[in-house]
Order: C-alpha cells, then sequence, then structure tokens
C-alpha cells in the first residue's frame, strides 16, 4: 500500500473493518488471510464489483456453509463505502473533488468525462482535501445511509425530482450477482467425483508407476447469463428511469443484456456500455424513440425471441421483465410469447410496481396472461423492493430447483 496516501489508508480501513464484519458473523478470518486479501486487491487493481467478489472470496472463504454469510457482509460493505479507482491513478495527491448529491447521473448536464467515470465505478469517491477526508467520508457515509433509509421504502412515484436524482446515484452502486451455472468443461477439485485418468497416470511417475495419489476433477461454476426487459410505456414512467441505472450497472458489471420496449423492442445492451455515464443514459433516450408510448408487450416479446431468444441471449438465462402488464394488444399474444420463454430461460422474474399496493390483484390482460409462466414475481417500487429483485436474482438456481415452474411472491 504505498506511500501513505489518504486513499490508501481508507482502503485499509475498508479491508480491516470488512475482515472484522466477517469475523463477527462467524467467517473465521485471520489476520493473515486479511493481509493477503489485501495484497491481492493491490495486485490485481480491481474496478468493477465482480472482480472484487472474487478476489475476496478466493483469499477469505475457506468452505462452501461460508458462503451465504459471506455475501451478505460483502454486499453491504462494499457499497458507498471507497472508490477503488483511485488507487490507480499515481498522479493524484488529492482524493476527488466533491459532488454534488442532487445532480441526475443520467441527465445531460452532469458535467465532465471524470464525472461520468466515477458514475460508472464500483462506488462514490470520498469528497473533501486530504487533511478532513476521514471526517468528510464519515459525514457522506452517514448521509448516504440517512438517505437509503428515509427513501428505502418509498414508492418512486411518490418522490420528487430532487428525490430520485438521489436513488438513481443509489441504485447504481447496487451489485447485481448473478446465480452459478455447471459449466461443460471439468477443473481439477480435490473432492470432484471423476477421477482424472491422465493427471493421475502422470503423477504415477513419481512413484514408480503406482498411483498413490488419485487426482479427481469437477464441473467448473460459471456465471449465468442475464438479461432485463423493461417496459418504458408512459404507465411505467416513473420507474422506467430508474431501472435504466440499474439495468447500465449490470451491462458494465456482468455484460447482461438490455433491452427497453413500448410500442417496439429496443436493444440497450451497447448503448448502456458506453463507460461515461451521461453519454450512454443519452443515446439510451435516443435510441427508444418511443419511449412513453403505448405498451405493446406480447409483440415486444415476440420480436426479442424472434430476433434474440433463438440465437442463445435468452437460453438458459435469468430473464428480468418490469412492467405492469398493461397490453393495448391482445393479451392471447402475451400468453403465447411467454409460454415460448419459458421453455427457453432458466428463471423468470417479473418486476411490477402495481403489485406493491395491498389490495392488489392481476386483472390487467397481460399481466393475467403471462402469470402463469413467471417463476418470481415482485413489486420493485422502491429501494429496498429493488434490492429484493437482486436477491430473487441471485438465488434464481435455488428457486428454480424446487421443480416445476412455481410462481414465487418475494
Amino acid at each position: 500500500m504505498g506511500g501513505g496516501r489518504v486513499a490508501d489508508d481508507l482502503f485499509a480501513g475498508v479491508i480491516t473493518g470488512f475482515a472484522e464484519r466477517l469475523h463477527e458473523q462467524g467467517v473465521a478470518v485471520t489476520p493473515e488471510r486479511a493481509v493477503r486479501f489485501a495484497r491481492a486487491v493491490d495486485a490485481a487493481q480491481p474496478t468493477t464489483v465482480p472482480e472484487l467478489y472474487w478476489l475476496a472470496r478466493t483469499t477469505l472463504v475457506t468452505s462452501h456453509g461460508q458462503m451465504e454469510t459471506f455475501d451478505a457482509v460483502f454486499n453491504s460493505v462494499f457499497r458507498g463505502v471507497l472508490s477503488l479507482s483511485e488507487r490507480t491513478r499515481p498522479d493524484e495527491s488529492e482524493p476527488s473533488s466533491p459532488s454534488d448529491p442532487s445532480r441526475d447521473p443520467g441527465s445531460q448536464e452532469e458535467g465532465s468525462a471524470e464525472a461520468s467515470a466515477a458514475g460508472s465505478d464500483i462506488t462514490t469517491a470520498t469528497p473533501g482535501d486530504a487533511a478532513e477526508s476521514t471526517l468528510d467520508d464519515d459525514a457522506g457515509a452517514l448521509a448516504a445511509v440517512s438517505v437509503s433509509e428515509r427513501l428505502a421504502d418509498r414508492s418512486f412515484a411518490d418522490c420528487t425530482e430532487e428525490e430520485l436524482a438521489l436513488l438513481r446515484r443509489l441504485v447504481e452502486r447496487l451489485a447485481v450477482v448473478p446465480p452459478p451455472r455447471l459449466a461443460r468443461r471439468l477443473r481439477r477439485h480435490s473432492s470432484g467425483r471423476r477421477m482424472d485418468v491422465r493427471a493421475t497416470l502422470r503423477r504415477s511417475h513419481r512413484t514408480g508407476g503406482d498411483p498413490m495419489e488419485v487426482l479427481k476433477r469437477s464441473r467448473a461454476e460459471r456465471p449465468r447469463r442475464v438479461v432485463l426487459i423493461a417496459d418504458v410505456s408512459g404507465s411505467m414512467e416513473p420507474y422506467a428511469r430508474i431501472y435504466l441505472h440499474l439495468m447500465r450497472s449490470a451491462v458494465q458489471a456482468l455484460h447482461a443484456e438490455a433491452f427497453v420496449f413500448a410500442t417496439r423492442l429496443t436493444r440497450l445492451t451497447r448503448a448502456l456500455g458506453h463507460t461515461q455515464a451521461d453519454a450512454a443514459y443519452r443515446r439510451a433516450l435516443e435510441a427508444a424513440p418511443d419511449w412513453s408510448g403505448g405498451t405493446r408487450i406480447g409483440k415486444a416479446l415476440e420480436v426479442f425471441l424472434d430476433e434474440y431468444g433463438r440465437r442463445g441471449v435468452a437460453r438458459g438465462a435469468v430473464v428480468v421483465i418490469v412492467s405492469d402488464g398493461w397490453e393495448v394488444d391482445s393479451p392471447d399474444l402475451v400468453g403465447v410469447s411467454m409460454e415460448r420463454l419459458s421453455r427457453l430461460a432458466h428463471h423468470i422474474i417479473w418486476v411490477n410496481p402495481r403489485k406493491a399496493s395491498t389490495h392488489y390483484e392481476p386483472l390487467a390482460g397481460g399481466m393475467a396472461a403471462a402469470l402463469p409462466f413467471v417463476d418470481t414475481f415482485v413489486s420493485g417500487h422502491s429501494l429496498h423492493a429493488i434490492e429484493e429483485v437482486m436477491e430473487a436474482i441471485r438465488l434464481a438456481t435455488n428457486l428454480s430447483t424446487l421443480g416445476s415452474r412455481t410462481r414465487v411472491s418475494a
């Protein structure tokens, strides 16, 4: 951790706090493992949440039983704490300048390219000068917690423009964790079920041809593909821009596929993949001229399946559809398209903000036609509800192992 820089000091504090919290929650993290994690981060210089996650998991987790606790602690710590990109700028001796929390990262008036790049980083950099950086970091963290607590359960439709701007910043920091899938390739593993014959025979050369040690292999795990399809019609306007920020985070971190629809389907994966946040959102809005128009869910899903689904985009993927279910065309096409999608996708999550109402019933034609083919049905109407959406994505593999398609309401 060279140079005694303020960013390095803050980073060391985050590593220490993360290790201590893991230890408090029952994960036996020794000081040696914490140092190993710090050295791994210093050598690899991660710039995304998944990169940091795998470095921490590789160096700190010692058994499969610790995974659930580790994931929970990791997601709670590495959100809005420290910008790791500060450690990759050796020519800068001062932390980044303060950012205005009321500014919307999706607007065109967001400022310079540096501010845009910071919006796509793991977290937001700490404001203040070197002498007061620690105090400012504490104040910023408390402010973020205060906003998160105050707006956590408030519907996006009831928020002011200033509150929505703050929520968009918080949504961009949320980490989307895809569920794992078993890859076709095998890798060396001490507890594998298959014997690695070639490796065992090669190892036996050391013992005069006697296979004293039997080497085994098991199937490796790979992250499952995530596909997000969001309704941007007029009835979904209060929620569409919030989910646009979540979609960009998933595209940046997971190479997810992103689509929006109103009267037609538009692929936004390339537009949201732009490194500068303001440019990405501007291109996304320009690519969807039907924004705030009518709703043709069935036609959009049919085009998605014909042009992208059969090519493999939806095959074995976790598909997240964000829509209130209002359909201007016949709902029969929605049912047919959802049935086709259910045969391709590994898990279908439907996010309907109207579900948050205590008196909600899926009476809209499109929603009623789609629901029999939905695995997980959530509201996603607030910041806390979006966290439930991401939890549903992370647990998609476990939910799908329950058997045939069973609708789960979270």
